[in-house]
């Protein structure tokens, strides 16, 4: 890639999917980057809602976590977690979640609790916080990932947020009347699902990437759309948001990464 690095090319590739009208759900880390990049470009007027109950909120730099108090001081209000979860996502108010993830299998199935055996982990993460509910309640899921053998897996090993189970009608056999994972974007590619068996198929390529380097950082035998196209490349105006928006995280931070 000229000119960008594929870890900007994917934050800007995942807010292009967001509209102006969109309710959206964010996750910490590389959701909510593209989230707000999206907020300071094409979707100015975005709602934005972290786990916390922050409604409506415009932070100027990514925040370490739910409760970062810039979420907070930025949002138009903010409600108690119960009310978050009972009237705003349950009751069908959020049309998009937005969402990370440790692995994810073919069928956007995810697992952020731990790496190997539950009750002898080799690794043992975060955990779902809100992101089960997320995944049954807002009306579609937008995923955003590094590619890896490691991400990417044919089998979970933990089974923390409902995608599409093992494939086909699984959502509504359980009775979920939202859609799910409807895109996955990682540094490589744009992902959907397959409209009749809801495995992840490759849409569109990142610039400069190919087939084979797909294959070779996925973990199940990749499905390629017949009308496979070049995702378009980052603008101007889209990288220099993203990258100002970076630095004043940097500095606010004390130079701490945050996505």
């Amino acid at each position: 890639m000229t000119g960008f690095t594929s870890d900007e090319m994917m934050t800007i590739a995942a807010a292009r999917a967001l509209k102006n009208d969109d309710v959206c759900f964010v996750g910490i880390g590389a959701p909510s980057a593209a989230c707000n990049v999206a907020r300071l470009t094409h979707a100015p007027d975005i709602t934005l809602i972290y786990e916390s109950g922050t409604i409506g909120t415009a932070p100027d730099v990514l925040p370490l976590s739910i409760g970062d108090g810039e979420l907070c001081e930025t949002a138009v209000t903010t409600v108690s977690v119960p009310e978050m979860f009972r009237y705003w996502l349950q009751g069908g108010r959020i049309s998009v979640g937005f969402l990370g993830a440790a692995q994810l299998d073919r069928f956007g199935n995810i697992n952020t609790t731990v790496i190997g055996d539950y009750h002898r982990p080799k690794v043992r993460l975060p955990g779902g916080g809100g992101a089960p509910e997320i995944a049954s309640s807002c009306g579609e899921i937008f995923i955003t990932m590094k590619q890896s053998k490691r991400g990417l897996v044919d089998k979970i090993d933990f089974f923390t947020s409902f995608g599409h189970g093992e494939g086909g009608h699984a959502r509504e056999r359980l009775g979920l009347r939202t859609k799910g994972p409807t895109l996955l974007i990682t540094d490589l590619a744009i992902w959907k699902p397959d409209p009749e068996t809801k495995e992840f198929t490759v849409t569109a390529l990142h610039p400069g990437v190919t087939r084979e380097a797909v294959q070779e950082t996925c973990g199940w035998p990749v499905r390629f759309a017949p009308g496979l196209v070049e995702t378009p490349a980052p603008t101007a105006l889209e990288l220099d948001t993203l990258r100002a928006l970076r630095a004043r995280t940097a500095a606010a931070h004390g130079g701490q990464e945050v996505a």
